[in-house]
Parts: structure tokens; sequence; C-alpha cells
């Protein structure tokens, strides 16, 4: 009787060992994996043959997870944006779950979206789950022709550790002619001048984005707060947005000559 017992015990426990979180640091990922190589297709393919893009800027999302999902709620009212960037911070602390749960809600727009790194998202292994959930720290993609080049600006969490910002990476992008390119907008989570950016190349790093074609503007995320600075003097602005916590995005308009953009609130 007891070895029955026992038994049972030991196949109860088996078969609920999906059920067990062996750390909140362990990286076992749960659902979809890879999500910005799945939506950026998605995004070219969305974008092809447009002259006007519309997309909303967004991070930040933390611990606001009430926030991000009547943000998806909003934005799924709409029929009038292309895709959404997440500029980063999807974690407050590097947990696994927290990548999962803002993947579970994001997932739920009816546009496609690409994810930043941010500096809250290296904490802990968080790298390891962000790469898992989301995939490369740097990459870019098409929309229209408009080329959106993200990068990891997060250098002091990498303890100048790293190449941060990649200029390797800048460079073969420079190197790569994609035709028909009419304007280049930079994202990143930290803007230069922050104490998290590598300010000891920041001045070489802005040079640099400015022999893309069409560098008009950058945008980043990270402060909490919007932002628009003209941070080097030469009328390439920077344009920041708030965090979830505040009910607000940014909605950005591309067209081969003029660009905009507007605050929303939801």
């Amino acid at each position: 009787m007891e070895r029955k017992i026992w038994l049972i015990f030991v196949m109860a426990f088996l078969g609920a060992c999906d059920m067990i979180e062996y750390h909140p640091y362990d990286v076992r990922i749960h659902g979809e994996t890879d999500m910005n190589g799945k939506n950026i297709p998605r995004i070219e393919a969305a974008c092809a043959g447009k002259d006007t893009v519309r997309f909303a800027l967004m991070g930040d999302t933390q611990r606001f997870y009430d926030e991000t999902e009547d943000f998806v709620t909003h934005l799924n009212g709409r029929n009038d944006v292309d895709f959404v960037i997440h500029g980063g911070d999807v974690s407050d602390f590097g947990l696994t779950k927290e990548f999962e749960w803002v993947r579970d809600i994001m997932n739920k727009l009816d546009v496609p979206y690409v994810t930043l790194l941010g500096n809250h998202d290296v904490l802990g292994n968080g790298l390891d789950a962000f790469e898992e959930v989301f995939g490369a720290v740097n990459f870019d993609f098409m929309a229209g022709k408009n080329r959106f080049i993200c990068l990891n600006t997060n250098a002091l969490e990498f303890d100048y550790s790293h190449p941060i910002p990649d200029f390797k990476y800048v460079y073969s992008l420079l190197a790569d002619s994609v035709t028909e390119v009419s304007r280049t907008v930079p994202v990143m989570h930290v803007a230069p001048g922050d104490i998290e950016f590598n300010n000891n190349v920041s001045l070489v790093f802005h040079e640099l984005l400015k022999r893309f074609p069409g560098m008009e503007f950058c945008l980043h995320a990270h402060d909490h707060k919007l932002k628009e600075d003209d941070l080097f003097d030469d009328g390439i602005m920077y344009y920041g947005c708030s965090y979830m916590k505040d009910r607000n995005y940014l909605l950005f308009t591309l067209t081969p000559d003029w660009y905009g953009y507007e605050v929303v609130y939801y």
C-alpha cells in the first residue's frame, strides 16, 4: 500500500513540473520566442510601397501592466498605425516572467511591434531572457523607404566590458547599400548625455549616425518623461517618449519630404 501511495505521489510531482518556477532568473521561456524576427517581416510587408508611414513609440513598461494593456486596447481601436516600437525597459528587475508577461500583452496588438533592450532588461539574467523572447540587441528594418536602426546603448549596465554602442555593427550598416532609403531613423533606449551612455564616444556616435541618408531625428525612451532635444545643436532632434505610467505615447507620421509627431493620451 505504501509503495502505491509513493508511486502516485511521484507521478503527481512529475506531472506538475511545468508549474514549478525553478528560479526567477532561470530563463526557461514559455510561449513564443524571437518576436522581433517574426514581426520585422510583417512590418516590411505592411509598409511596402507606402509613401506615408505611421508608427507609435512607447517604452518603459516595467511593472505597469494595466497601463500597457490599456495602451494595446487603445491602439487596436485605431486603424491608422502601421507598427509599434517598444523603446526598452520591458522589465523592471530582469525577471524571466516579466519578459513573458509583457510579450503576451504586446502580442495582443493588431499591428506588429519591435522591442529594444533597456538598462533594466540587463539585470540578472535579463539579457539572456530578452534575446530569447525578442532577439538580437542590435537590429534594423525597413518601413517603406524609411530605415530604422535599433541599437543597444546601455553601456553602464555592461560595465563598459562590451563595445556599446557597437560601432562595428553601425559601420556594417553603412557599408550595406540598401536601395531607395529616403530617411534613416536611429532608435535607442538611452540617448547620449545620459549616465547610462558611454559619453566618451557620444559625439563620434552622433557624427557616425549623420552619415546615414536622410538623418533628421533619433528616438529613445528611458527618461520616464517626454523629451525633445537638439542635443548637439545641429538640427538633429532626439525625441523621447514617457513611461507607460503616464498613459501616453508618441505617434510619428513620415512622408517622403516631411515628418511630424504628436503626443497621444489614452
